[in-house]
């Protein structure tokens, strides 16, 4: 039975893929390590919480007398390396704490695979999940690869851009075997309100003002959560070793079109007027160093793995809302308390 820890399996992503991981291969025992920050949430994963071959551990990735103890407990045979301070606004407010947990949490946790797996690689995996904003920003025109030159803009990109390079250097300096994939925007159930569509459905759904940084142009290219999850599962298994591959959506939009589509979505499975959740739109102070355009150039996985996305934009997106009406006590549950305060923080 393979030993497969999953960091960060709280989370957002980190849920979808601990959810799949286990009802996928009963063979192997998953092991779901979370520190339960504000973000982290069990709710997310309570559908497979009693499954046989499914452990939770509550524990700090930057403890490294923590983790070395539990690699030593457990011999993992495999990491996939998904706990991270994510929020980029977050980290333009306090960016020591996004180089404690995606730096040092990284390097801990590297520092154990190498300790316990002693040189002795065979059928041992590093998987280590990023971001696409390690690139910087694009032009009007142009898509990141796999070889694009990083160029991180805010403290969030660059703790990622640092932790990913970190991973290489352990490759290649130790022959640790790893993977890295650096995604694009992700978007889906069980979404933390602080990023751009579960914050506007929240507020469509109480009728607050959605905030729009700027002039709502800035570009994204959208990934429907449950197709990186897919994604993730193929890398881990039939990625090469040493290699990136970047995960999209194959789509873009700009902040306003996707919000306005948001607002007809929630306006017809409300009830409501037409254009009366658009009126709600509201253009805040932008955020220093805002990155322009995200664009990914997913062909490497596409040709060498056979993945593609699963969904459209339109359909991810109209699933993503049928989600969250179905789930309001969840929604409830993440924006009370602390979220709040933070919300008034940084939007009103």
């Amino acid at each position: 039975m393979k030993k497969i820890l999953i960091t960060g399996g709280a989370g957002f992503i980190g849920s979808h893929v601990v959810r799949r991981m286990v009802t996928r291969y009963p063979e192997y025992q998953i092991f779901n390590l979370d520190a339960l920050t504000y973000a982290g949430n069990l709710e997310n994963i309570s559908d497979i919480e009693k499954a046989s071959n499914y452990s939770f551990v509550k524990g700090d990735i930057t403890d490294a007398h923590f983790i070395q103890n539990l690699f030593i407990e457990h011999q993992f045979d495999g990491v996939i390396h998904l706990a991270a301070e994510s929020h980029v606004d977050r980290s333009i407010t306090d960016p020591l704490a996004f180089v404690r947990t995606n730096v040092m949490g990284t390097m801990t946790l590297l520092n154990a695979a190498k300790m316990i797996w002693n040189g002795n690689y065979e059928g041992k995996r590093f998987y280590h999940v990023s971001t696409d904003e390690v690139y910087g920003s694009l032009g009007q025109t142009g898509f990141f690869t796999e070889t694009t030159a990083y160029d991180p803009n805010s403290p969030y990109s660059a703790s990622k851009a640092s932790s990913d390079h970190f991973v290489r250097a352990y490759g290649e300096t130790y022959g640790l075997p790893y993977v890295i994939t650096n995604c694009s925007n992700n978007y889906g159930p069980n979404h933390f309100p602080e990023k751009l569509i579960p914050l506007c459905i929240n507020n469509i759904i109480e009728k607050k003002p959605l905030p729009i940084y700027g002039d709502g142009k800035y570009t994204r290219d959208w990934l429907y959560v449950i197709d990186h999850a897919i994604a993730i599962d193929l890398v881990f298994h039939e990625g090469k070793n040493h290699e990136t591959y970047n995960i999209g959506g194959f789509n873009e939009w700009q902040n306003i079109d996707l919000v306005r589509l948001l607002c007809q979505i929630m306006d017809r499975k409300l009830g409501r007027a037409a254009g009366e959740s658009a009126a709600l739109i509201t253009f805040v102070k932008d955020r220093p160093g805002h990155d322009l355009r995200y664009a990914i150039d997913a062909s490497k996985i596409n040709s060498e793995l056979g993945w593609k996305p699963s969904v459209t934009f339109e359909e991810g997106l109209e699933q993503t809302v049928d989600w969250f009406l179905q789930n309001t006590a969840w929604l409830h549950n993440v924006t009370s308390g602390n979220y709040q305060k933070y919300y008034e923080q940084q939007y009103q």
